[in-house]
């Protein structure tokens, strides 16, 4: 993950954008766990609010893998088709900790 890359393209300096990711970590991370909670209790609803603020979190700092994720998991839940949800949520959680592990450095 280049952070110099990314933060020009939103016209932010490498430590700027860094702060950013870290921001986006820290509450990423209880959003993430709101929705894996909502889904274990069948809490759709949550599930797709949840993917929403991770969605429109990640896309605006341009990690894409995890903004596509999530708002595959929020358009899932919203045209109940629940297949292969758990997974969705999975491969989300191993991004996730992807970002959160680059950014410990």
């Amino acid at each position: 993950m280049d952070f110099k890359e990314l933060g020009a393209r939103l016209g932010l300096e490498e430590d700027e954008f860094k702060e950013l990711v870290e921001l986006f970590v820290e509450t990423g991370s209880d959003d993430f766990s709101r929705l894996q909670a909502a889904a274990e209790s069948k809490d759709f609803e949550q599930v797709m609010k949840s993917a929403h603020t991770l969605s429109g979190a990640a896309g605006n700092l341009g990690l894409m893998d995890i903004h596509t994720l999530a708002k595959q998991i929020e358009n899932q839940v919203r045209d109940s088709q629940l297949d292969g949800i758990d997974e969705a949520i999975r491969e989300l959680k191993s991004r996730m900790e992807q970002v959160s592990a680059v950014v410990a450095g």
